[in-house]
């Protein structure tokens, strides 16, 4: 069989080849695998083509601008950071409804935010998955792209599985969660369009209720930290550490409390991880590593 590997994330390629390194332990994996990655950015595509040149698969690697164009086949997904930079619609709440807000220009002839006078009656239906009192103005923000279902929708029917790693809430609530970043600061997000980079914190609790809509099964979302000590980061540290210099030791230590701190502030607890599977790797009795069989979502999709 050749599965399809699949990466989803706007970066230099560095996790593919991480994974793609740690795979050489597992007899004709090289052999089978098919390697895409989707990205849309040509700039970040030739880093990612400069980081994988040497990668010891057999078959060359492909790129793709969405994962539609993926060929059919059972896949295997990485989404590091990649729905948290998807496009999304935010809804404020007034004593009429809900109306969208939008983004428009001031007297100045700045861009500024504003709210749509018409109500937008679906979102109620959003809405109802926040077991949250819904006074006028709180914020709910909407994922707006066929990613996640389409992605879904493919595990449903070809197999696979797709591990998607980000920063984001476990349950559905509301705030308003869009922000800007640049140079490494944050900025104000409409001050200069198309020179920062733009994300929202990653609903998983409505993208593991997409999925399962479509489909295909989930498990988690749990806690980045947890997710990797499971999977045995600590020990694989400690390994290391015993063959290190104090200085290389250190820097261990570093990265492991850097990946898997628990602090309210730290990637360990900010960053979650969802297991999206085809019927192949659904069984809750049987669920993929890193996650516990209580952990399969179970909440009801509308």
């Amino acid at each position: 069989m050749a599965w399809r590997v699949g990466e989803e994330v706007d970066g230099r390629g560095t996790l593919m080849a991480d994974a793609l390194r740690a795979t050489r332990l597992l007899p004709g994996f090289a052999d089978a695998v098919r390697v895409h990655l989707v990205e849309m950015s040509p700039v970040l595509r030739a880093r990612q083509q400069a980081t994988l040149a040497n990668a010891a698969i057999v078959h060359p690697i492909s790129w793709h601008t969405r994962l539609e164009d993926v060929p059919d086949g059972p896949v295997l997904v990485l989404a590091n950071e990649f729905f948290d930079a998807l496009p999304i619609s935010q809804f404020i709440r007034s004593t009429a409804g809900w109306h969208e807000r939008r983004v428009g220009l001031d007297a100045s002839g700045d861009l500024t935010f504003g709210v749509d006078p018409y109500p937008a009656r679906l979102v109620d239906v959003l809405a109802r998955h926040i077991p949250l009192p819904h006074p006028p103005g709180v914020l709910l923000e909407r994922l707006e792209s066929p990613a996640a279902a389409a992605l879904a929708t493919r595990l449903a029917a070809q197999d696979g599985a797709a591990l998607v790693i980000d920063y984001g809430h476990a349950q559905s609530g509301f705030g308003d969660t869009l922000q800007a970043m640049k140079a490494h600061a944050f900025v104000d997000p409409l001050a200069e369009p198309g020179e920062a980079d733009l994300t929202a914190h990653v609903d998983f609790a409505a993208l593991a209720r997409a999925a399962r809509a479509a489909g295909a099964g989930a498990f988690g979302p749990v806690p980045q930290g947890e997710f990797l000590l499971r999977l045995g980061l600590r020990e694989r540290a400690e390994r290391l550490q015993a063959t290190a210099s104090p200085l290389q030791a250190d820097a261990i230590a570093a990265a492991l409390a850097r990946l898997a701190g628990t602090g309210e502030k730290e990637m360990g607890a900010l960053f979650k991880v969802l297991c999206l599977t085809g019927p192949a790797f659904a069984a809750p009795r049987d669920p993929p590593p890193g996650f516990a069989p209580s952990e399969a979502f179970a909440e009801n999709t509308p």
